[in-house]
């Protein structure tokens, strides 16, 4: 019966309507996507892609590790002095030092990370629990001496004895951390246990949430949605995805799901995101794949007729959203898939006016050539064959003229 009440509890929250005033994004592309394995963002390029996140309405960005030192330190500081409209976070282990190091960059808000997992805590920090509670509350105390907001970050929280973490998340609280964030570190959760984990906290603890999730096993997206409807109010995200192993949970995507999926629009200027991804992919030296949800190149670009030619007349026939709400151009493209209607429309767009007939025998030849090429045709190999084809047509014309004449 004690299942049945949970699956009860569980499809009545989920389907409560969301507030976007109790739903902010935390983006740490900065930190976090600067950590993907052979990343490094010049300072310039921080710089950059934090004005980018503030104009596109994100409401906090994690700028890197104060503690680091170096040009590291130096771009906090360049950020947080920036005067941006999002708050400013510098990211901390459980140590006074780091939070002195974020204090001289003049960030307004800190991040405390420490492991919560008893396989972190023995294998990674080699103490104990005791020890992990002690250094986190002592550090909370001491950022908040200096008028910080603050995140406790319990790492590997999904990982973690639930006892525990519900421990770890009042001690938080009563050292005065605003939030809690919860790290599916390896990405391990999927939505429904992520729903039940968080909302078990905010229940028993009273304390907000932040989602941080990873994209291991491809559920990033899914499990921060989750926790959003279990009552987390700040989400992680980075630009594309970005972050070690198979990343984080994609800012773009998090916002276009929200907006179109849950009918939760944050206000964000959503023009921006071809942008900014692309912005992010040449300064990370990671590319965008033509299929990426949301910012993909291929995500407006149709050849089967059966779906072109209705995008044709309107696209929302097979997309929730216009290419310019993300700021990209939609495109028809001709070859092994398309029919008539998508000849007689491409070509039109290119100048030139064709009969249902002649867009029927120039589909047939098309077809053939996008199959001989492996790809869909080039306007420069659209345009030439329809060339050739009227002027066999005009040949063929005018030797039947000649033969009728003869007899």
């Amino acid at each position: 019966m004690r299942g049945i009440g949970l699956l009860t509890e569980f499809s009545q929250k989920a389907g409560a309507k969301l507030d976007p005033k109790n739903i902010k994004i935390d983006d740490t592309t900065l930190r976090d996507g600067e950590q993907t394995a052979g990343v490094v963002f010049a300072n310039d390029e921080k710089i950059h892609i934090a004005k980018m996140l503030d104009d596109s309405g994100v409401h906090q960005i994690e700028t890197g590790i104060p503690a680091m030192g170096g040009d590291e330190k130096e771009a906090i500081k360049k950020i947080a002095s920036l005067g941006l409209n999002c708050s400013v976070l510098g990211w901390n282990r459980a140590v006074k030092s780091d939070i002195d190091a974020s204090v001289e960059c003049g960030v307004d808000s800190v991040a405390i990370s420490i492991s919560s997992s008893d396989i972190h805590i023995e294998h990674k920090l080699r103490k104990s629990r005791e020890w992990v509670l002690e250094s986190m509350k002592a550090c909370v105390d001491y950022a908040k001496s200096f008028n910080m907001y603050v995140s406790v970050n319990a790492e590997d929280a999904s990982r973690s004895d639930m006892e525990f973490l519900l421990h770890f998340a009042k001690v938080a609280r009563d050292a005065g951390a605003d939030r809690l964030r919860y790290c599916d570190t390896l990405g391990i959760l999927d939505p429904f246990d992520t729903f039940m984990k968080v909302k078990t906290i905010i229940d028993i603890v009273g304390i907000d949430v932040e989602m941080h999730t990873h994209n291991d096993f491809g559920m990033a997206i899914a499990n921060a949605i989750a926790g959003i409807k279990a009552g987390a109010t700040y989400v992680n995200t980075t630009v594309n995805g970005l972050g070690e192993r198979a990343g984080n949970a994609s800012f773009e995507e998090l916002v276009m799901a929200l907006k179109y999926i849950e009918g939760v629009d944050l206000g964000f200027n959503t023009k921006l995101f071809r942008e900014l991804s692309e912005y992010v992919a040449s300064a990370s030296g990671r590319i965008i794949p033509t299929w990426k949800p949301i910012v993909g190149s291929n995500l407006f670009v149709y050849e089967s007729e059966s779906k072109a030619s209705a995008v044709v007349s309107d696209y929302k026939t097979y997309k929730l959203f216009g290419a310019n709400d993300v700021g990209l151009e939609s495109a028809l493209v001709i070859g092994k898939y398309s029919g008539d209607r998508c000849v007689i429309s491409k070509l039109n767009s290119l100048g030139y006016k064709v009969s249902e007939k002649e867009a029927n025998e120039l589909a047939e030849m098309f077809r053939d050539k996008a199959v001989s090429l492996k790809r869909a045709l080039f306007d420069s190999e659209i345009v030439d064959t329809y060339k050739s084809y009227k002027g066999k047509s005009k040949k063929s014309n005018s030797l039947t003229a000649k033969e009728v004449s003869q007899k």
